[in-house]
């Protein structure tokens, strides 16, 4: 238990240094260390991440980092995917998603089996050079795709609502490419949106799945996340944010593939 509250601390220096990586601290914690269920570890991820970012996301609105016109374009279609996602897509997988002979996929195995490719993808991602990204970080002036910016705002908020994930490391790749915004800029932003469809998919999880919630839990967690990000974002003027998030990256590989080890062979 102690390990699972040291470790929610590095959640929130994931947060407010590379703006990303939340939640895919937060689920294997939850799941592993705390032993929540996989179900119940998703809702709580989107508390988690959603407060904790929220608190990112003001302090970067202090600094006027924050581009509330990718907010805008990006929040709405997310918001609305991530609502229905988990007040109603949820819902409809099975308990038990497949059955062969004596083996059976469990609806808990599956979110646990997406969760882990999505930290496969992201860590992919993280560790891979991004020369084209490097480019756009010094342009001055947004110049907004609003086509992808929408699509990829619906997609993440699909992402959010199933896993729990607040898709940092898909929301900064879109701000940056499709809005052209700087990278200090990209990770404000995505804070901001974060923790808007992180809150919208908490309230679908708790209006419509009906869980008993470990509300001693859940706030000591985010407590101490919340202290994680200020530190984060402290040490962000400090630290190569290229090295950390390839260092990161690296991290989320190796996690991801354990939690399939641990959910198909294990």
């Amino acid at each position: 238990m102690l390990t699972g509250y040291i470790l929610a601390i590095l959640v929130g220096v994931s947060l407010g240094l590379i703006g990303s990586g939340g939640s895919i601290l937060t689920v294997p914690i939850m799941v592993y260390i705390l032993g929540v269920d996989p179900i119940s570890a998703t809702g709580y991820s989107l508390f988690v991440v959603g407060i904790t970012s929220l608190l990112g996301g003001i302090k970067n609105f202090n600094h006027q980092k924050i581009e509330f016109k990718a907010v805008l374009f990006f929040g709405i279609p997310s918001i609305a995917t991530v609502y229905l996602t988990r007040a109603y897509l949820m819902s409809l997988i099975p308990e038990i998603v497949l059955r062969t002979g004596d083996f059976q996929l469990t609806k808990p195995v599956v979110l646990m089996i997406i969760f882990a490719i999505i930290m496969v993808s992201a860590s992919l991602s993280m560790i891979r050079p991004r020369k084209d990204c490097e480019e756009h970080i010094g342009d001055s002036k947004p110049d907004f795709n609003y086509l992808m910016i929408v699509l990829m705002g619906a997609l993440v908020g699909i992402v959010t609502g199933l896993v729990g994930a607040g898709g940092g490391f898909l929301i900064i790749p879109v701000l940056v490419f499709f809005a052209k915004l700087q990278m200090k800029s990209a990770v404000g932003t995505s804070l901001f949106i974060i923790a808007i469809n992180s809150a919208i998919g908490f309230i679908g999880f708790v209006t419509h799945e009906h869980s008993v919630i470990d509300w001693s839990l859940l706030i000591k967690f985010t407590l101490l996340a919340v202290a994680g990000i200020f530190i984060g974002i402290f040490l962000s003027g400090k630290i190569s944010g290229e090295k950390l998030k390839i260092g990161f990256g690296w991290f989320v590989l190796v996690m991801g593939f354990y939690i399939i080890t641990k959910e198909l062979i294990l």
